[in-house]
């Protein structure tokens, strides 16, 4: 059995079809079937039920999927664990919110130091971010502080003030109340502040509709499509040129903190430690002020 036939496996067992998985490896489609028949056999059951619809898991392929991870999981920390503690190398997956406002000088540094850590990034909210770094899926993440699941460490990262913003017609806080609210998904660490402060006010809004990006949210509501809450940060540019106004809320709703968050039970790799370092180094260089 070889590491690389538990890889095919996981994936087919993930994604549900072997042409997807072909061309994840780059393979011809008869090279993951082949492989996955190899390690049928050598098991001696069979891990998936075909259907014209695709692959689902047997019952022996669900058991034989938990160890997977297991192992699999294993061998990438085996491998991390004997970096060159000042040379780090290897995969980095790491996860953000949109509105990061250090990420840019983060990932600049590290990347231009740890030219050999092959690092991606990915963006999210801060709900489902948390479950990826729980569930080992990202190394870990950048998300607004919230009360985190006991296996998790948090390192702060700065300190922000949310603002509730709207297009520069002239609106008292009564008439905000009443502007559809533009958000991201469920598990926006600022779409919950802001909800509290609705649930507070015994606000309902009158609308509220979901982006998936930041920059279709800052656009729709400078043209007055309704109002939103993000961080004062990300939209200092916008309402210097005038493109959009800001009104604050008490600070119970509207300071919020940045932290970078790990799986407390893992491996400290030097490709995440020296990425830990980069965040501090960042912090003393560009210290940011609310």
């Amino acid at each position: 059995m070889e590491f690389k036939d538990l890889e095919i496996f996981q994936m087919v067992a993930e994604k549900g079809t072997v042409s997807e998985v072909a061309k994840e490896f780059n393979y011809v489609q008869s090279n993951i079937t082949s492989r996955i028949q190899k390690l049928e056999a050598e098991l001696n059951t069979s891990l998936f039920n075909r259907h014209r619809r695709g692959m689902t898991l047997t019952p022996e392929g669900k058991a034989l999927l938990g160890y997977c991870k297991k192992i699999l999981l294993l061998t990438d920390e085996m491998k991390k664990a004997v970096q060159n503690e000042n040379e780090p190398t290897g995969k980095l997956e790491i996860g953000t919110v949109e509105t990061v406002y250090q990420l840019p000088i983060i990932l600049t540094t590290y990347i231009k130091k740890y030219k050999n850590v092959d690092l991606s990034l990915f963006s999210g909210v801060t709900e489902t971010l948390e479950e990826e770094v729980l569930n080992h899926k990202l190394d870990g993440a950048f998300v607004t502080e919230s009360d985190f699941h006991p296996d998790l460490v948090s390192h702060e990262v700065f300190n922000e003030e949310l603002v509730l913003i709207s297009d520069m017609r002239e609106y008292t806080l009564d008439e905000l109340k009443d502007e559809p609210f533009l958000c991201f998904s469920e598990g926006c660490g600022y779409r919950a502040r802001l909800e509290t402060w609705y649930k507070d006010q015994n606000i309902i809004p009158r609308k509220v509709m979901e982006f998936g990006t930041l920059e279709t949210i800052l656009r729709s509501v400078s043209m007055g499509l309704g109002v939103s809450f993000v961080p004062k940060s990300s939209v200092a540019h916008m309402e210097q040129s005038g493109l959009i106004q800001c009104h604050t809320l008490p600070d119970k709703y509207s300071k919020i903190k940045t932290v970078f968050i790990r799986r407390s039970d893992t491996y400290l790799t030097a490709s995440i430690k020296k990425f830990i370092e980069t965040i501090e180094t960042s912090k003393k260089a560009e210290p940011i002020s609310n």
